[in-house]
């Protein structure tokens, strides 16, 4: 079905059918339920979410929009396991995290989420190789496994010839193409992705985003994908705003 996952990858996705959702035949690999979140206390108290509900469903890429400020990255970081809401609950694939220790979200995180950042965080001391090598280093793979799917990722993102440049040595295109394969390094289930052209001159953005929804598409991959580009949006499955604190389909 897919060029990124192997059968070895797929096989590491969990069975169990305990406590997983269903809407019709689809399956919600991702549920944010009632998610509140704030800054700040007393009369500077900020609330910046105020009950998030929220699924996404197995290989299905939703634009999150709305103006900055609104909310978008708080809900990434909470959906990503980054960050533990006031109030609410994030369902991944069936397991309900807010009762997992930090080490079991931590490890949730390592194997089902793959996260793109508009500043790309690459290791700038580190080639393009070695920064794809990372998550999988990590995840405790061979040297050799590392630098096969790396080597392999690189050269699906169009950058055979680029796996021996440092951060400094490519252009913006070229390093967020990086970040893109590092994300996909341990074969995630969800993709989350905040504003991850935002730092692109708009030809090259378009560029960028069109290898990342082939290759999203290609793999069966759920995503969600913070954009303030209209254009983007458009071209995913579902759109949703952030207002007030609260979604709306847009």
């Amino acid at each position: 079905m897919n060029e990124i996952l192997t059968g070895e990858e797929m096989k590491r996705a969990p069975s169990s059918k305990e406590g997983r959702e269903t809407e019709g035949k689809k399956t919600a690999v991702l549920s944010l339920k009632g998610i509140e979140q704030s800054f700040g206390s007393g009369k500077n108290k900020l609330h910046v979410l105020k009950g998030i509900d929220f699924r996404l469903q197995k290989g299905q890429v939703v634009a999150l929009v709305g103006p900055s400020g609104s909310g978008k990255t708080t809900m990434l970081q909470i959906a990503g396991l980054l960050e533990r809401p006031a109030k609410g609950e994030v369902v991944l694939d069936g397991k309900n995290c807010e009762k997992l220790s930090d080490k079991a979200r931590t490890l949730l995180r390592r194997d089902y989420l793959g996260f793109v950042y508009q500043n790309h965080l690459l290791l700038s001391d580190f080639t393009a190789l070695e920064n794809v090598m990372i998550p999988l280093k990590i995840a405790l793979k061979s040297k050799k496994e590392q630098k096969e799917r790396a080597a392999f990722l690189l050269e699906r993102m169009g950058l055979k010839d680029r796996m021996s440049h440092r951060p400094a040595q490519m252009s913006g295109g070229e390093i967020q193409r990086v970040a893109i394969a590092r994300a996909l390094a341990n074969a995630p289930k969800v993709l989350l992705a905040d504003e991850p052209t935002g730092n692109l001159d708009p030809e090259t953005s378009a560029k960028v985003f069109e290898q990342l929804l082939q290759v999203v598409r290609e793999t069966g991959l759920s995503a969600l994908i913070a954009t303030h580009n209209p254009e983007l949006a458009a071209q995913m499955d579902r759109c949703i705003r952030m207002k007030g604190g609260l979604l709306e389909e847009g």
